[in-house]
């Protein structure tokens, strides 16, 4: 059975987001700005889509930190990633790196969310879509930076993402609205953005690939490659963990066919499990699609993703010194 991430349209669920999310292929659902109207709400929203769901339901975010933030009254401002750099001192700058993920961390499981998909392990080059969404242009400091943030996620509890190997930073281009291609070598991208994924590789829980084609590499984006995702990702970098699609409705996918086509190559690449967002009729039309049968380890990995036990409220969790601590780098 293979394993699909929904995104819904409004604050509550309707109907159809009930069949959607009841149906055996589903198993995740990705939230949105435009999900959230309180945190009384968002908390609701959450319970109903967990009771509507088959099997247990992966609820994830996009809540990097600074633009990237999907929710915010209630949370903490999280500054972007590419802010640390401010901080001179180095012990600092680890230790603000360290607290951010876990405060990032704790607050979005204290409202019911499994996991947010970070940290950016992108390089800051020449992307605006990336930008200061990376922790730094130089990919030892992105490693030393991203390894704190995650030591804090796994600290409050949450399995990190890695995104978007090997690397989204180096091409202007913005995958969500165009089809970006980097010319390098593999050797060229070895040196410089595999870098962080290479020395992170076994402390990620999981990897989010760029919709990036490497046409000196392969022809494929990146998330539709054997290449990438089992001779350098499985293989080399001896990653066990889960393998999410980026967004299939992305313009960047749209070179792998339709909806059903993009779906089907993600899984035969080796996603464990994609993400179709902001396009309900393709999302149906993945359901109702041939998709190859997922191995029971890709299951696991899935699974691994979830939350192991239940967070303390928002409010609780706003009463702690570890929360008080984490503030001062706000």
């Amino acid at each position: 059975m293979a394993q699909l991430m929904i995104d819904i349209a409004g604050t509550e669920l309707t109907e159809e987001d009930k069949s959607l999310l009841a149906a055996p292929a589903v198993n995740g659902l990705i939230l949105f700005t435009r999900n959230f109207a309180s945190l009384e709400q968002l908390q609701e929203l959450i319970r109903e889509a967990r009771a509507a769901a088959a099997k247990p339901l992966l609820i994830a975010v996009d809540h990097e930190g600074g633009r990237v933030q999907r929710f915010h009254e209630g949370f903490s401002a999280i500054p972007s990633m590419g802010s640390l750099q401010k901080i001179e001192d180095e012990d600092e700058r680890q230790r603000a790196a360290r607290d951010l993920g876990w405060l990032m961390a704790a607050e979005v499981q204290a409202v019911g969310i499994d996991i947010s998909f970070a940290p950016v392990l992108d390089v800051d080059d020449c992307s605006d879509v990336i930008g200061d969404r990376a922790f730094s242009a130089v990919p030892s400091e992105i490693s030393k930076l991203a390894s704190s943030f995650i030591e804090g996620m796994h600290e409050a509890g949450m399995a990190c993402t890695g995104k978007h190997f090997p690397g989204h930073g180096s091409v202007q281009a913005d995958s969500h609205i165009a089809i970006p291609e980097d010319d390098r070598t593999l050797e060229q991208i070895r040196a410089h953005d595999l870098k962080p994924f290479l020395s992170l590789s076994q402390k990620l829980d999981g990897i989010m690939p760029a919709h990036v084609i490497y046409p000196q590499i392969d022809p494929q984006p990146a998330g539709f490659s054997e290449f990438w995702l089992q001779k350098i990702l499985r293989s080399e970098l001896q990653f066990n963990g889960t393998i999410f699609s980026d967004d299939l409705s992305m313009q960047g996918a749209t070179v792998a066919g339709d909806m059903q086509q993009r779906a089907v190559a993600a899984l035969k690449a080796g996603c464990d499990m994609i993400l179709v967002c902001n396009d309900r009729a393709g999302a149906v039309q993945v359901l109702d699609a041939d998709l190859p049968a997922t191995e029971p380890e890709s299951a696991q990995r899935v699974n691994r993703m979830l939350m192991s036990s239940s967070a303390v409220s928002l409010e609780e969790l706003k009463r702690t010194e570890r929360w008080e601590q984490a503030q001062r780098w706000l």
